[in-house]
């Protein structure tokens, strides 16, 4: 992917232009390229939503991608083949617990032959509101399951391989997909604010733990996502008002809104990133 500046004359005062070695002809033809040519991406959650139109802008830039799906085979297959089969493939697993984590991480090993990043991305958020006194066991110990087990088990096993060939040239990189809710809690949504934000402690503490590998983990903090996910409860005319109330920029993001800085934080312009969350929710963090 490329960026070309619009306006390259807004980066220098009048007073600078003398001294700049580079003509503002060459730099309105210089390109910004985003690229993750060579690299191996595993995207989870990859057939819908943030994690299809993640494994779409990978592809764009170079990478390689297996994809997971646990139902939409359908929509995974058609992404497959619109993405090219050579550089793209789609593999079932329920990610629900820890046990099949490492059959997706060596299914990527196997059909791509390495692993450079991980963007875990897969999640469920049960969207009737339940109160803690109302809510199952089961919800809990499910939410967490997906939400915050599974992930463990895929850096778990992910870093493994990693380790075998990162370098400071070539470093790997894990973006985990946390929320909002994350950092300023969701009322009748405990299990899955409690998840999101146990990803968050999983970044910082990672981030140390495996910068001398040369491993670097970050995470991206959605806001309200135009997704299958979110769809019940933006479709609900007594629900949205309330939502987007509490967006200062007053609508909900996209799905190519999030994919492109997930993108971003694995290519060598994010060399000196790692433990951040980027918050891409537009202002709703801010707002209370």
């Amino acid at each position: 992917m490329r960026v070309r500046p619009r306006n390259p004359r807004r980066f220098f005062s009048s007073g600078d232009l003398p001294n700049v070695q580079l003509s503002l002809d060459t730099i309105q033809t210089m390109s910004v390229v985003l690229s993750l040519e060579g690299r191996v991406a595993l995207i989870t959650g990859g057939s819908r939503g943030i994690g299809a139109a993640a494994v779409r802008m990978f592809v764009e830039a170079g990478a390689k991608v297996v994809l997971n799906y646990q139902k939409a085979e359908a929509e995974a297959q058609k992404l497959v083949k619109e993405c090219g089969a050579g550089r793209c493939a789609a593999v079932k697993c329920d990610l629900e617990g820890t046990e099949t984590a490492k059959q997706l991480v060596d299914r990527t090993i196997q059909r791509f032959g390495r692993l450079d990043v991980l963007v875990a991305n897969h999640g469920i958020w049960p969207p009737e509101d339940k109160g803690i006194d109302r809510m199952p066991d089961e919800q809990w110990l499910r939410t967490v399951a997906v939400n915050l087990d599974s992930v463990f088990a895929l850096v778990k096993h992910s870093v493994a391989e990693m380790k075998k060939q990162a370098s400071p040239e070539s470093p790997a990189h894990i973006v985990l997909i946390s929320s909002t809710a994350a950092q300023r809690g969701e009322a009748f949504h405990v299990d899955y604010a409690a998840t999101k934000g146990a990803l968050i402690s999983m970044v910082k503490g990672l981030s140390t733990e495996l910068a001398p590998h040369h491993i670097y983990v970050n995470c991206v903090a959605p806001g309200w996502v135009d997704t299958d996910m979110s769809r019940p409860a933006l479709d609900d005319r007594a629900v949205a008002p309330g939502i987007l109330a509490k967006i200062p920029l007053g609508r909900v993001g996209t799905p190519q809104e999030l994919a492109a800085p997930i993108l971003f934080l694995c290519t060598k312009h994010a060399g000196f990133i790692t433990g951040e969350v980027l918050n891409v929710n537009g202002g709703a963090v801010l707002a209370g």
